[in-house]
């Protein structure tokens, strides 16, 4: 698939989908607990452990990385794994308050290749939630893949064998390296496995149906 045919699902997603960016967040560093809270779950659960840990005024890196850890957990734990989780955030937020005195900003003004590197160092954090935050909470260009970027584009004829690199690798050498374009797109793919693409596709209305050749299609 070249640029000029990737282009084309980008534009026919954004005409069919209107929703610019999919992922609700109020700060950056929402944003960055968010992306590990979404791990193994679905978004509401996410929601309402971030609720949680916005009542216990506990969405700041400071407040966080001194709470004690049986609160966190206690606030977490609608999203699931939520020792593990509540481990991984404090530990997030510890790294934040003590190399950068909890300024995000501060984080991210680096180039990508940095910032993603100590990302990656930290526990809890891999390519796809470290790019998540890149392009979600630092506004980086760096493209986000997932589960419903595997399934959509191997239904479409892409083997990337599941791996992640080769994956955003595809998308990066063939969209304009923007942030922006990166989200708009990022949230289309999600809007169309949650809506058509799923696990039994509802083909019918999908605005790729013509040009995917899924042997498994749906009439």
């Amino acid at each position: 698939m070249d640029a000029e045919k990737l282009m084309h699902i980008h534009r026919t997603l954004k005409k069919r989908f209107n929703q610019d960016t999919w992922w609700p967040h109020e700060t950056p560093f929402e944003v960055m607990v968010g992306a590990i809270l979404t791990q193994q779950t679905v978004w509401k659960n996410v929601d309402r452990a971030i609720a949680n840990l916005k009542r216990a005024r506990l969405m700041d890196p400071r407040a966080l990385a001194s709470a004690p850890i049986r609160n966190i957990e206690d606030c977490v734990r609608p999203s699931g794994f939520y020792k593990q989780k509540a481990e991984r955030i404090r530990h997030l937020a510890g790294y934040l308050s003590d190399n950068y005195q909890g300024d995000i900003g501060k984080f991210f003004e680096r180039e990508i290749e940095q910032v993603r590197h100590e990302l990656l160092a930290l526990s809890g954090i891999g390519p796809e939630t470290a790019d998540s935050m890149l392009l979600y909470a630092g506004n980086k260009p760096t493209f986000v893949v997932d589960a419903y970027t595997f399934r959509i584009f191997t239904r479409l004829g892409m083997d990337f064998q599941r791996k992640y690199d080769r994956a955003q690798a595809f998308f990066e050498e063939r969209l304009p390296r923007d942030a922006e374009v990166y989200k708009n797109f990022h949230a289309h793919l999600v809007e169309l496995a949650k809506n058509y693409c799923r696990p039994k596709p509802q083909c019918s209305e999908c605005p790729l149906n013509d040009r995917c050749e899924y042997p498994e299609k749906s009439a």
